[in-house]
C-alpha cells in the first residue's frame, strides 16, 4: 500500500485514498510541477496468485482507453510496472459514482436521469463507432461518476471487448446480474451494441425508481408501477431497452438518442393528442396533396428526422463493407455538410488499417468536396472553421505519417514518400488559422492541444519540402529558406515533445518511423548537414523511448508488438545506409 505523502516517479505526491476496491486501492495525487490532480490505482502483486490475469484485464482496459478521445471517459496518462506494484495514473474525476447517490438519496429526478442517459448515449455511440466497435457491457450506476457541473463519465473498462463479426456467441457471462441482457450469458448469443442499450434500460429504470435489478427476484416492473407520476414515454423507452430478444430493443444508440430527446412525445396523453392532430392533418392534405403547400408539409416533417437519420447512417457506415461504407458517409455528409462529425468519422474508417492509400485519397476528396452547386467542405469552413482546422489538420498530419499505396508497399520508396507529402501538404495548407485549430484541440479535450500549433507548422513545413523533392525553396538572396537541417531540427523538435503522453503510441511510432525512412531515403543530403555520430545518436533516443513505451500495457496489443518490430528493423537498415553514405563520402574525399 503506498503511503500519504510518498512520492511516485519523481513527480506525483500521494495526498489521500479515494476509493478501494477487492482488488486494488485508488488515491488522489498530486503533480506539483504541472500543479494537476490525478487519480492512481494500484494493483499490488503480493498475496494475488492469480495477479497475471488480473493484469490482463488492466492491460485491455488500458489499451482502450488510449485509444479513445470522448469527454464523457477517461484518459490514461502514464502506467508505472513497479516491483511490488503496478500503477495506472488517470484522470481525477471529481465527484460521485451514482450509486451512491442512489444509497444517499434514493429514486433520481426523471429530467437528471433523462440529461444522464443522454450523454450514456452519447459515449455508448462513439464506443460503437470504433472500428471495430466497442461494447462496453458493464453499464450500471456504480460505473458512472457524476461530476459537480451535472456531466457524467463512464469508468472500469474491465468487461469491455471488441466486436468479433465472426462470433456467434460469448462463451462467458461478463457484466453484473440484474443489468446484465440475456446474452451476456455464457452461450446465448454474441454481446453487441443492443446489449449496451438493455444495460443502459436497466441502469435508468434503477435511477428512477430506486429499485435494484440486481437484487431478487432480477426483475423489472414499468416504472409507474413505482411512481403514477413518472412519464409513460420513459416508460415505453425503458421497456423497449430492456426486451429479452435483442430484435425487439433499439438497435442503435441514435434510435435511443432519438427517442431519449422526445420521450414527451411518447408520453400516452401526448400520442392521444399527436393522433387526433393526425387525423386531422391526413384529413386535409387528402385535399390538397396536389397544391405546394402539401409538398412544403411533408418536407417539413422529413427534416424532422435528419438528426436520427444521419447519426444512423454514421452508425450503420462505421461497421459496413467499404463501398456500402462510403455511400453511407456521402449520404451522411450530404444531410449536414456543414458538420464536422461525419468528415471526422470517414477519416476514422480509412485509418482502420492504419495506412491510407491514393485510392482512399480520391474518395476522400470526392466525398469532402461536393459540388460546385454545394460545396460541402466549404460549409463545414465557414460553419465551424475550428472544427474545419481541426479536421485538416488530422489529415494532413496522417497522410504525411501513414500514406502508402497499399500495405505491402515499399515504404522507403522516395516516390511514396513524397505522393504523401503532396496530399499532406494539400490538407494541411487550408487550415485558415492556428489559433483556430488549437482552440478546436481545446474544446475538445486533446491532450496535445498546447503544441498542436507547433505541430501543425512544423509538419506543414516539412511536406512542403518533400512534396518538392527535399529541395527547398531558395530566398532572393541565394539562401534555402527551409533545408535539410532545418527539417532534420523540425523533426528533433516534434520527437522531443513526448508524443507518447500527449498523443498515443501509435502516432508517437509513425513520428519515429516516418523520421527513419526519410534519413535512409535522403542519407547523403543529411550527412552535409550533421555527422554521422549526431545522426546515430538522434536514433538512439529513439530507439531508447522506444524500449520504453513497450513496457507499457498499449504494447501487449499484437499490432503494437508489430510496428515496434518493424521500427527497430527501419533503423537498423537506416543506420546501415548512413555508415555506406558515410564511407562512400570519405572515399570520395580521399579521391579528391
Amino acid at each position: 500500500m503506498l503511503e500519504i505523502g510518498q512520492v511516485i516517479d519523481g513527480k506525483y505526491k500521494i495526498l489521500n485514498v479515494i476509493g478501494k476496491g477487492g482488488m486494488s486501492i485508488v488515491y488522489l495525487a498530486m503533480n506539483e510541477k504541472a500543479n494537476k490532480q490525478w487519480a492512481i490505482k494500484e494493483v499490488r502483486k503480493d498475496g494475488k496468485q492469480d495477479f497475471d490475469v488480473v493484469k490482463q484485464g488492466l492491460v485491455a482496459e488500458i489499451d482502450m482507453l488510449k485509444r479513445f478521445n470522448h469527454p464523457n471517459l477517461p484518459s490514461i496518462v502514464d502506467v508505472i510496472d513497479g516491483d511490488g506494484t503496478f500503477l495506472i495514473v488517470m484522470d481525477y474525476i471529481e465527484g460521485n459514482a451514482l450509486d451512491k447517490k442512489l444509497q444517499e438519496e434514493g429514486a433520481q429526478d426523471q429530467d437528471d436521469v433523462i440529461a444522464w442517459a443522454k450523454q450514456l448515449c452519447d459515449v455508448l455511440g462513439y464506443l460503437h463507432s470504433r472500428k471495430p466497435p466497442i461494447i462496453y457491457r458493464d453499464m450500471k450506476p456504480a460505473n458512472v461518476m457524476l461530476k459537480p457541473d451535472g456531466s457524467v463519465t463512464l469508468i472500469d473498462f474491465g468487461t469491455a471487448r471488441e466486436f468479433k463479426y465472426a462470433g456467434v456467441a460469448d462463451t462467458t457471462c461478463l457484466g453484473t446480474r440484474g443489468y446484465a441482457a440475456p446474452e451476456q450469458f455464457g452461450g446465448q448469443g454474441q454481446t453487441d451494441p443492443r446489449t449496451d442499450i438493455y444495460c443502459l434500460g436497466a441502469t435508468m429504470y434503477h435511477l428512477v425508481t430506486g429499485h435494484n435489478p440486481a437484487v431478487y427476484p432480477y426483475k423489472m416492473y414499468p416504472i409507474r408501477q413505482w411512481n403514477s407520476l413518472l412519464s409513460s414515454g420513459l416508460e415505453e423507452i425503458i421497456l423497449k431497452c430492456t426486451q429479452q430478444n435483442p430484435d425487439d430493443r433499439y438497435q442503435t444508440c441514435a434510435e435511443l438518442m432519438y427517442a431519449l430527446e422526445h420521450y414527451q412525445d411518447l408520453d400516452a396523453e401526448s400520442k392521444k393528442a399527436q393522433n387526433f392532430k393526425w387525423r386531422t392533418f391526413i384529413a386535409t392534405s387528402a385535399l390538397s396533396l396536389v397544391m405546394v403547400g402539401g409538398a412544403l408539409t411533408f418536407k417539413s416533417l422529413e427534416k424532422s428526422k435528419t438528426a436520427d437519420t444521419y447519426d444512423s447512417y454514421l452508425l450503420r457506415a462505421s461497421t459496413a463493407e467499404t463501398d456500402e461504407a462510403y455511400d453511407l458517409y456521402n449520404k451522411a455528409i450530404s444531410l449536414k455538410p456543414d458538420d464536422a462529425k461525419a468528415y471526422n468519422e470517414l477519416l476514422n474508417y480509412f485509418k482502420g488499417d492504419g495506412v491510407l492509400t491514393a485510392e482512399e485519397n480520391s474518395t476522400l476528396i470526392r466525398l469532402t468536396s461536393g459540388t460546385s452547386e454545394k460545396p460541402r467542405e466549404k460549409a463545414l469552413k465557414d460553419s465551424d472553421p475550428e472544427a474545419y482546422s481541426l479536421f485538416c489538420y488530422d489529415v494532413g498530419r496522417y497522410y504525411y505519417f501513414n500514406f502508402n499505396t497499399d500495405a505491402d508497399a515499399d515504404i522507403t520508396d522516395s516516390t511514396v514518400r513524397q505522393t504523401g507529402a503532396q496530399y499532406a501538404y494539400a490538407w494541411l495548407s487550408k487550415i485558415p488559422d492556428t489559433e483556430k485549430l488549437k482552440k478546436a484541440a481545446e474544446d475538445e479535450q486533446r491532450k496535445d492541444h498546447d503544441t498542436i500549433a507547433e505541430k501543425a507548422e512544423i509538419i506543414t513545413k516539412m511536406s512542403k519540402f518533400m512534396k518538392d523533392g527535399g529541395r527547398g525553396q531558395v530566398n532572393n538572396e541565394g539562401y534555402y529558406e527551409y533545408s535539410f537541417l532545418d527539417y532534420w531540427n523540425d523533426y528533433s523538435s516534434m520527437i522531443a515533445m513526448d508524443l507518447e503522453s500527449t498523443e498515443t503510441v501509435t502516432i508517437a511510432l509513425s513520428v519515429y518511423k516516418s523520421f527513419a525512412v526519410t534519413v535512409y531515403s535522403k542519407a547523403d543530403e543529411f550527412l552535409k548537414v550533421k555527422t554521422e555520430d549526431e545522426i546515430k545518436a538522434e536514433f538512439g533516443k529513439i530507439l531508447e523511448n522506444v524500449g520504453k513505451i513497450s513496457t507499457y500495457p498499449t504494447y501487449y496489443a499484437e499490432n503494437n508488438d508489430k510496428q515496434a518490430a518493424e521500427l527497430r528493423k527501419l533503423i537498423d537498415m537506416t543506420l546501415e545506409q548512413v555508415s555506406n553514405a558515410a564511407k562512400s563520402r570519405q572515399k570520395q574525399g580521399g579521391a579528391e
